[in-house]
């Protein structure tokens, strides 16, 4: 996998988790949904990385 497409994947993975907790504490319910579909959409990007890797080698 790319570093560059790797730290970008985790990086839309963090935001959510950001994004989740600041909903969370605030009371925001939009916030909280929105970081979980960021985290979530991170972590498949990741995922899907990961077995064009195993493919590749």
């Amino acid at each position: 996998m790319n570093v560059g497409k790797k730290m970008a994947h985790k990086a839309e993975e963090l935001k959510g988790q950001a994004q989740k907790v600041i909903g969370r504490a605030t009371g925001n319910r939009r916030l909280r949904s929105e970081g979980h579909g960021h985290q979530a959409k991170g972590g498949a990007k990741q995922v899907g990385e990961k077995i064009k890797d195993v493919f590749r080698h």
